[in-house]
C-alpha cells in the first residue's frame, strides 16, 4: 500500500508526496498530483464549424485557443460537467452527444483524466463564465482549425486531440463504432 503525505490540498488540485513500490520491487517518493478531471467538448455546428474559445492563462502565459472545458465537480459525471461547461463557457446547449473517449493530460506526476465529447444539434444559450475565466467566443470551420493544428497555432493538449478525434469520426465513423 502507498503512503500518501498531503503537501497542498486546494480546491483545483491535491499534491501529495506518496512513497511506492515499483513493480521492480524498488520503493521511492514520488510528487503526485490528484486531480479529479475534466471533460472537453468538440462543439460542431451544422455548418461544419467548431466553437473555440480564445482564454486567457496565466499559468500559460497569455492567450490560448482551446475547446470549452472544465473540471469535474465531484460527484458530478464527466458527461454532466460537459454539458455545464458548454452552457457556462460557449453559450451553447447540444441535443446530440457522443463520447471520443479519455486521456491523461500529464501521466507523469498527475492523475487528471479528461473526458472528450463531440456535440452537434446546437442551439444558443446564456453564456456565464466565473469571474476568473476571461474568454473569446470564436467559430473557425473544422478544417481551419486542423490547420491551426498543423502550424502550431493550437498547442493545448486537450483541443489538439478533441479536434483530431472528432475530425476522425466525422471523416471515417465506422472506425470509432
Amino acid at each position: 500500500m502507498n503512503k500518501r503525505k498531503i503537501i497542498h490540498d486546494g480546491s483545483v488540485v491535491n499534491l501529495g508526496i506518496e512513497t511506492v513500490t515499483l513493480p521492480t520491487g524498488s520503493t521511492m517518493e514520488l510528487e503526485v498530483v490528484r486531480h479529479p478531471g475534466g471533460a472537453a467538448v468538440i462543439a460542431i455546428d451544422d455548418q461544419q464549424r467548431v466553437c473555440l474559445l480564445r482564454q486567457y492563462r496565466h499559468a500559460a502565459g497569455g492567450w490560448l485557443w482551446e475547446l470549452p472545458a472544465g473540471k469535474i465537480d465531484v460527484p458530478e459525471t464527466p458527461d454532466h460537467t460537459a454539458k455545464r461547461e458548454l452552457q457556462e463557457e460557449a453559450g451553447l446547449t447540444a441535443d446530440h452527444w457522443k463520447p471520443l473517449g479519455n486521456f491523461l493530460s500529464t501521466p507523469g506526476f498527475c492523475d487528471e483524466r479528461i473526458h472528450l465529447y463531440l456535440a452537434t444539434g446546437l442551439s444558443q444559450a446564456k453564456a456565464e463564465p466565473h469571474p476568473h475565466e476571461v474568454i473569446e467566443i470564436h467559430w473557425k470551420n473544422l478544417d481551419e482549425a486542423l490547420h491551426m493544428c498543423a502550424r502550431g497555432e493550437i498547442d493545448d493538449g486537450k483541443t489538439l486531440l478533441g479536434l483530431m478525434r472528432a475530425a476522425d469520426m466525422l471523416h471515417f465513423p465506422e472506425s470509432t463504432e
